[in-house]
Protein backbone atom coordinates (compact mmCIF):
# COMPACT_ATOMS: atom_id res chain seq x y z
CA UNK A 1 0.00 0.00 0.00
CA UNK A 2 1.25 3.51 -0.85
CA UNK A 3 0.15 6.73 -0.47
CA UNK A 4 0.46 10.12 -2.76
CA UNK A 5 2.43 12.65 -1.40
CA UNK A 6 -0.46 14.77 -0.36
CA UNK A 7 -2.04 13.54 3.01
CA UNK A 8 -4.78 15.58 4.62
CA UNK A 9 -4.07 16.90 8.33
CA UNK A 10 -7.59 17.02 9.88
CA UNK A 11 -7.42 20.30 11.38
CA UNK A 12 -7.94 23.76 11.19
CA UNK A 13 -5.70 25.23 13.98
CA UNK A 14 -3.47 27.33 11.62
CA UNK A 15 -0.55 26.98 14.65
CA UNK A 16 -0.78 23.31 14.15
CA UNK A 17 -0.69 23.08 10.72
CA UNK A 18 1.95 25.26 10.10
CA UNK A 19 4.14 23.54 13.04
CA UNK A 20 3.25 20.04 11.22
CA UNK A 21 4.03 22.00 7.82
CA UNK A 22 7.43 22.86 9.26
CA UNK A 23 8.64 19.75 10.70
CA UNK A 24 7.19 17.44 7.27
CA UNK A 25 8.88 19.91 5.47
CA UNK A 26 8.40 19.30 1.62
CA UNK A 27 8.60 15.71 1.60
CA UNK A 28 4.62 16.00 1.91
CA UNK A 29 2.12 17.98 0.91
CA UNK A 30 -0.53 18.71 3.59
CA UNK A 31 -3.89 19.67 3.28
CA UNK A 32 -5.94 21.27 6.17
CA UNK A 33 -10.07 20.78 6.57
CA UNK A 34 -10.56 23.85 4.70
CA UNK A 35 -8.32 22.61 1.61
CA UNK A 36 -10.67 19.62 1.17
CA UNK A 37 -13.85 21.72 1.89
CA UNK A 38 -14.69 20.41 4.88
CA UNK A 39 -16.57 23.36 7.12
CA UNK A 40 -17.90 20.96 9.81
CA UNK A 41 -16.42 20.85 13.51
CA UNK A 42 -15.61 17.43 13.84
CA UNK A 43 -17.30 16.78 17.58
CA UNK A 44 -14.34 15.62 20.14
CA UNK A 45 -16.41 13.54 22.42
CA UNK A 46 -14.21 11.03 23.18
CA UNK A 47 -12.16 10.95 26.76
CA UNK A 48 -8.80 10.14 25.73
CA UNK A 49 -6.53 11.74 23.53
CA UNK A 50 -6.31 8.71 21.49
CA UNK A 51 -9.91 8.66 20.90
CA UNK A 52 -10.43 12.25 19.90
CA UNK A 53 -7.51 11.69 17.32
CA UNK A 54 -9.08 8.50 15.79
CA UNK A 55 -12.53 10.39 15.23
CA UNK A 56 -11.37 13.05 13.47
CA UNK A 57 -9.18 10.81 11.44
CA UNK A 58 -12.44 8.69 10.68
CA UNK A 59 -14.66 11.50 9.98
CA UNK A 60 -12.46 12.67 7.00
CA UNK A 61 -11.66 9.34 5.63
CA UNK A 62 -15.96 8.09 6.14
CA UNK A 63 -16.79 11.72 4.72
CA UNK A 64 -14.48 12.91 2.18
CA UNK A 65 -12.55 9.88 1.44
CA UNK A 66 -8.85 11.11 1.71
CA UNK A 67 -6.47 8.99 4.02
CA UNK A 68 -5.22 11.59 6.75
CA UNK A 69 -4.15 12.08 10.40
CA UNK A 70 -5.19 13.51 13.27
CA UNK A 71 -4.25 14.59 16.23
CA UNK A 72 -4.82 15.39 19.95
CA UNK A 73 -2.83 17.34 22.80
CA UNK A 74 -3.44 17.67 26.44
CA UNK A 75 -1.38 19.55 28.99
CA UNK A 76 -1.18 16.62 31.77
CA UNK A 77 -0.45 18.78 35.63
CA UNK A 78 0.76 15.96 38.30
CA UNK A 79 -0.37 17.78 41.14
CA UNK A 80 -3.70 18.49 39.51
CA UNK A 81 -4.30 14.26 38.21
CA UNK A 82 -3.27 15.59 35.00
CA UNK A 83 -5.67 18.18 34.22
CA UNK A 84 -6.58 19.67 32.05
CA UNK A 85 -5.34 16.32 29.87
CA UNK A 86 -7.73 15.67 27.07
CA UNK A 87 -9.69 19.02 28.29
CA UNK A 88 -6.89 21.42 27.47
CA UNK A 89 -8.36 23.36 25.04
CA UNK A 90 -11.64 24.01 26.54
CA UNK A 91 -10.39 23.77 29.99
CA UNK A 92 -12.04 27.62 31.00
CA UNK A 93 -15.53 26.48 29.30
CA UNK A 94 -16.38 25.82 25.70
CA UNK A 95 -16.08 29.54 24.61
CA UNK A 96 -12.40 29.20 25.93
CA UNK A 97 -9.46 31.24 24.90
CA UNK A 98 -5.89 30.52 25.72
CA UNK A 99 -5.28 33.37 27.76
CA UNK A 100 -8.54 32.12 30.26
CA UNK A 101 -7.09 28.78 30.05
CA UNK A 102 -3.98 29.78 30.77
CA UNK A 103 -5.14 31.92 33.73
CA UNK A 104 -7.28 29.51 35.11
CA UNK A 105 -4.68 26.58 35.51
CA UNK A 106 -2.16 29.48 36.89
CA UNK A 107 -4.85 30.32 39.71
CA UNK A 108 -5.24 26.21 39.92
CA UNK A 109 -1.81 25.82 41.20
CA UNK A 110 -1.11 28.81 43.02
CA UNK A 111 0.58 28.14 45.84
CA UNK A 112 2.01 24.98 44.94
CA UNK A 113 5.25 23.62 45.18
CA UNK A 114 4.97 20.80 42.57
CA UNK A 115 5.07 21.98 39.19
CA UNK A 116 6.02 19.28 36.94
CA UNK A 117 3.71 18.56 34.13
CA UNK A 118 4.01 16.89 30.64
CA UNK A 119 2.94 17.58 27.11
CA UNK A 120 1.30 14.67 25.17
CA UNK A 121 0.49 14.84 21.46
CA UNK A 122 -1.45 11.65 19.91
CA UNK A 123 -1.51 11.15 16.31
CA UNK A 124 -4.15 8.94 14.50
CA UNK A 125 -2.89 8.27 11.03
CA UNK A 126 -5.72 6.51 8.69
CA UNK A 127 -4.39 5.19 5.18
CA UNK A 128 -6.56 2.90 3.84
CA UNK A 129 -8.47 0.99 6.40
CA UNK A 130 -4.92 0.80 8.58
CA UNK A 131 -5.41 3.00 11.61
CA UNK A 132 -2.00 3.58 13.22
CA UNK A 133 -1.58 5.30 16.44
CA UNK A 134 1.71 7.36 18.05
CA UNK A 135 2.20 9.76 20.51
CA UNK A 136 5.03 12.43 21.48
CA UNK A 137 5.77 13.63 25.26
CA UNK A 138 7.76 16.36 26.50
CA UNK A 139 8.18 16.37 30.63
CA UNK A 140 9.04 19.83 32.19
CA UNK A 141 7.30 22.54 34.82
CA UNK A 142 4.37 25.16 34.99
CA UNK A 143 5.80 28.36 35.68
CA UNK A 144 4.72 30.67 38.20
CA UNK A 145 3.51 33.80 35.56
CA UNK A 146 3.61 33.53 31.75
CA UNK A 147 7.27 33.99 29.86
CA UNK A 148 7.73 35.19 26.11
CA UNK A 149 5.21 35.99 23.12
CA UNK A 150 5.78 32.95 20.71
CA UNK A 151 4.10 29.64 20.09
CA UNK A 152 0.51 29.12 20.95
CA UNK A 153 -1.99 28.01 23.72
CA UNK A 154 -0.19 27.12 27.08
CA UNK A 155 3.09 27.69 25.60
CA UNK A 156 4.23 30.82 27.56
CA UNK A 157 3.64 28.56 31.49
CA UNK A 158 5.24 25.53 30.26
CA UNK A 159 9.10 25.15 30.53
CA UNK A 160 10.13 21.76 29.49
CA UNK A 161 13.10 20.23 31.25
CA UNK A 162 15.36 20.04 28.12
CA UNK A 163 15.89 24.02 28.26
CA UNK A 164 15.85 26.73 30.59
CA UNK A 165 13.44 28.55 28.35
CA UNK A 166 9.47 28.32 28.18
CA UNK A 167 8.14 27.02 24.69
CA UNK A 168 6.99 30.99 24.04
CA UNK A 169 10.60 32.35 24.42
CA UNK A 170 11.87 29.54 21.65
CA UNK A 171 11.85 29.85 18.23
CA UNK A 172 9.78 27.14 15.86
CA UNK A 173 12.78 25.05 15.12
CA UNK A 174 14.01 25.16 18.47
CA UNK A 175 10.48 24.10 19.65
CA UNK A 176 9.92 21.52 17.30
CA UNK A 177 12.98 19.79 17.96
CA UNK A 178 11.83 19.12 21.51
CA UNK A 179 8.00 19.44 21.61
CA UNK A 180 5.20 16.72 21.85
CA UNK A 181 4.26 17.46 18.54
CA UNK A 182 7.62 17.47 16.99
CA UNK A 183 8.22 14.13 18.65
CA UNK A 184 4.70 12.55 17.44
CA UNK A 185 5.60 13.84 13.96
CA UNK A 186 8.84 12.28 13.49
CA UNK A 187 7.32 9.07 14.33
CA UNK A 188 4.06 9.75 11.44
CA UNK A 189 7.25 10.93 8.98
CA UNK A 190 8.99 7.27 10.03
CA UNK A 191 5.47 5.14 9.21
CA UNK A 192 4.91 7.39 6.04
CA UNK A 193 8.08 6.39 4.82
CA UNK A 194 7.36 2.95 5.73
CA UNK A 195 4.14 2.91 3.63
CA UNK A 196 5.79 4.39 0.78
Amino acid sequence: MSIKNKIVFATNNLHKLSEIREIIGDKYTILSLKDIDCNENIPETAMTLEGNAEIKARYVKEHYGYDCFADDTGLEVEVLNGEPGVMSARYAGENHDSEANMQLLLKNMFGEENRKARFRTVIALLVGNELTLMDGIVDGEITKERVGNSGFGYDPIFKPNESNKTFAQMSSEEKNKISHRGRATEKLIEKLNNIN
